[in-house]
């Protein structure tokens, strides 16, 4: 693991990868271990957030060992030190928090329904801040660049993220971005296998992980293609499998939020729709009509 700082819940980052040589999961850095502290650190794998506040003390006591004992088996996992870990250890509680989790960390919330919607607005209104806070607006410009020159652009994701990956790929293809979207395991695999270098993917998922997002990635790096992913922590398998990726908060008291992931997408297309601003309005111009009075339109 590179001794970089991982960036905290509720940040948005870009940060490169390489593309073939992976950084490990928890799991495997566990597996490396010998079977004694292979079964030691069991219980931190499987629940980090139940750990992922602790001192050094308090998690040596909850392991039944020793704050030494503790710093060795952090040491042997690949981090620098407890510092280090405890930082993974949060990223890891975001990628595997669940919709259960949420709510019980909700627990404390104003009773009424009204105030618990309160709360959701307000939660949205914190990602939205955490994603303005954080921002790198060069990073977007070098991709939105990218963008301009790639062969084939390709947008996956599944599930609840399909809307985000068709409002992508909607928005390219209004600008004449030769985009493709995919959102089933099948044509995940069938799109991406015909990609290359020179083409560019851009993977959308959250938690853990969709098992067929992150195949489609790995299929992709695997073909050289640049490979771009929009999730909500640096332990994600997105992350480690992109040559670069962005973190967007998706946190909300009942399953995601994707205020965050849309404000961004939001951001990217505009300075899509601006780095080559006269193709843009000239595109534009030949949609006007349609968009006055096409047929797609109800008229009164």
């Amino acid at each position: 693991m590179s001794s970089h700082r991982q960036p905290s819940e509720g940040h948005l980052a870009v940060h490169p990868l390489p593309v073939h040589k992976p950084q490990p999961s928890f799991g495997e850095r566990v597996r490396r271990l010998n079977k004694k502290r292979q079964e030691m650190i069991r219980p931190v794998q499987e629940h980090p957030r139940d750990f992922v506040l602790l001192t050094i003390r308090g998690l040596a006591s909850r392991l039944g060992t020793d704050p030494a004992t503790v710093v060795r088996v952090v040491r042997a996992l690949g981090f620098a030190g407890y510092r280090e870990f405890k930082a993974y250890l949060h990223e890891l509680s975001i990628a595997t928090a669940t919709s259960l989790d949420a709510m019980r960390s909700d627990d404390h919330s104003p009773s009424s329904l009204a105030s618990l919607g309160s709360s959701a607005l307000e939660m949205d209104l914190k990602n939205l801040q955490a994603l303005r806070n954080t921002l790198d607006l060069p990073r977007i410009e070098a991709l939105v660049r990218r963008l301009y020159r790639a062969r084939r652009i390709v947008v996956i994701a599944g599930d609840m993220a399909s809307g985000l990956a068709d409002a992508l790929d909607y928005k390219f293809t209004l600008l004449g971005l030769p985009s493709i979207g995919a959102v089933s395991a099948g044509r995940i695999f069938h799109v991406v296998g015909a990609l290359g270098k020179g083409d560019l993917v851009i993977a959308i998922t959250f938690q853990r992980g969709l098992r067929q997002t992150i195949e489609g990635l790995k299929q992709a790096s695997g073909n050289g293609v640049y490979c771009v992913a929009i999730t909500n922590s640096a332990a994600s398998p997105a992350a480690r499998f992109a040559d670069e990726y962005f973190l967007t908060p998706v946190q909300a008291p009942f399953s995601h939020s994707y205020a965050a992931p849309h404000a961004l997408i939001n951001v990217l297309m505009t300075v899509c729709a601006n780095h080559r601003r006269g193709r843009t309005l000239s595109i534009l111009k030949r949609v006007d009509r349609e968009q006055r009075t096409g047929f797609r339109w109800y008229n009164d």
